[in-house]
């Protein structure tokens, strides 16, 4: 099994991370499309989500879960459901707007949850580090 990342997650943290980071890669591309005043659209793809799950499964022996029934029941099954929507879901065009507008708060809020002091742990920051 792999070794926990740095500070404790809790599970709800957890279930957030791969929403989190999906909709951060698209605000920021889609920032970035506008910046740059190209005309593509962004889209979900299965390599966005696919990515999104491989982080949730690195980041799963980092969290401090409920009860052993809780770990079996979301370890492995959440991140194969956020890769099998990444399937499901690819080539979905997003409103431009609608990217920059869910996209960037949400980076702007991984952000912070990975550069924090955590309560749990003094000493130790973000979600990986010292």
């Amino acid at each position: 099994m792999l070794r926990g990342l740095g500070r404790p997650l809790s599970p709800v943290a957890w279930l957030a991370v791969p929403v989190l980071f999906t909709l951060a890669v698209l605000g920021l591309t889609a920032l970035g499309g506008l910046l740059l005043g190209a005309s593509w659209s962004v889209t979900l793809s299965s390599g966005l989500l696919g990515a999104a799950a491989g982080l949730t499964v690195v980041l799963a022996p980092s969290v401090t879960w409920w009860s052993a029934a809780q770990r079996i029941a979301l370890a492995l099954p959440y991140p194969a459901a956020v890769f099998c929507a990444g399937l499901a879901l690819h080539g979905v065009a997003v409103p431009t707007g609608l990217a920059v507008g869910i996209g960037v708060p949400a980076a702007v809020a991984l952000i912070a949850a990975a550069t924090t002091e955590s309560p749990r742990a003094p000493g130790t920051r973000g979600l990986g580090g010292h």
